[in-house]
């Protein structure tokens, strides 16, 4: 089979054949219909994520597929099962063994592009939003990077949760992709952000996405008790907080790493995913998917999200039906 792989530790990332793998005692072996890109995967291939396995290993931190095989011990589950898998590895691959506690039975009317795109990027923005900053309806909510992978589910689970939803993003497109998604006011990356949120009476809760000077400007926009979710750094820059700033509005910063909870409460990444199944198929979720590539162009696909050049998620077809 074909799988896109880092062979040694440090190395290209490339398309590799290897052997499919054999499911053990309390795993399944996923025939992968489809992998979301983010960028996490950029980084890892970098060599910058805080969690790379041991080379070799597969990308793909998200999938969703067909069980063909189960191992011992796997009671929950049969084979045929349409199922999604937060995999953290493996994805962008024809095929997968992956720990049964890590996969979600999808329905029917959910498409396995959906499936694949759902987990990471709403998985982050649901917990981010809901269990560490605990919004409430009637506040305010500002997400930068409103238009990307992780940004736009912010605009939309904001939304669901009743929140007033101010969306940053860079350009018009990028803008309209955000009021598609439920954003009340938007913001051009090219103007002022903390005048502007400001006259819009302030942000309870900020989503960033990007770092560098968003961060900075959204920082000084809080209101009193704020609460500040630093989630990704698209421009590359860190920021670096000054504790003493924090005191005068008694804000909060709160750290997020979805893969973390994967660890030590994997149980409410699970309540988690079957809630955002839920609105899905209520139909109160609509992932935006702008580009669905082979897995030959998982280069182009990564290359995308480096220049922020797509919207909402990128996913990837690994089998031609």
């Amino acid at each position: 089979m074909l799988a896109y792989q880092i062979a040694t530790k440090g190395g290209e990332a490339g398309l590799a054949e290897i052997a499919v793998p054999e499911p053990g005692t309390g795993q399944i072996q996923v025939r992968i219909m489809a992998c979301g890109l983010n960028f996490a995967d950029l980084l890892t291939q970098k060599g910058t994520y805080q969690d790379i396995p041991d080379a070799p290993f597969t990308l793909g931190m998200e999938l969703s597929g067909i069980i063909m095989k189960t191992g011992d011990s796997v009671d929950n589950l049969s084979v045929g099962d349409r199922v999604a898998v937060f995999s953290g590895q493996g994805g962008l691959a024809e095929f997968g063994v992956f720990d049964a506690a890590r996969a979600t039975p999808i329905p029917e009317t959910m498409s396995f592009e959906d499936a694949a795109a759902l987990q990471i990027a709403y998985g982050t923005s649901h917990m981010a939003l809901a269990h560490r900053a605990r919004l409430r309806p009637g506040e305010t909510l500002l997400v930068t990077g409103a238009a990307g992978g992780v940004g736009l589910t912010a605009v939309e689970i904001g939304k669901l949760m009743g929140a007033t939803v101010i969306a940053h993003a860079r350009g018009a497109d990028k803008l309209d992709v955000a009021r598609a998604a439920g954003a009340d006011h938007l913001i051009d990356d090219a103007e002022d952000l903390r005048d502007r949120v400001l006259a819009l009476g302030g942000a309870d809760v900020v989503y960033d996405a990007v770092g560098g000077a968003a961060f900075k400007a959204a920082f000084r926009a809080c209101n009193p008790e704020g609460r500040l979710l630093p989630i990704g750094f698209a421009s590359g820059e860190v920021p670096n907080i000054a504790a003493n700033h924090l005191l005068v509005k008694n804000l909060s910063v709160l750290g997020f790493y979805i893969g973390g909870y994967m660890k030590f409460r994997p149980d409410l990444v699970r309540d988690s995913f079957r809630q955002l199944i839920d609105w899905h198929s209520a139909g109160k979720l609509h992932p935006h998917i702008s580009h669905t590539l082979h897995l030959s162009q998982v280069a182009d696909g990564i290359e995308l999200l480096r220049t922020r050049k797509s919207t909402g998620k990128v996913v990837v077809r690994p089998t031609a039906t």
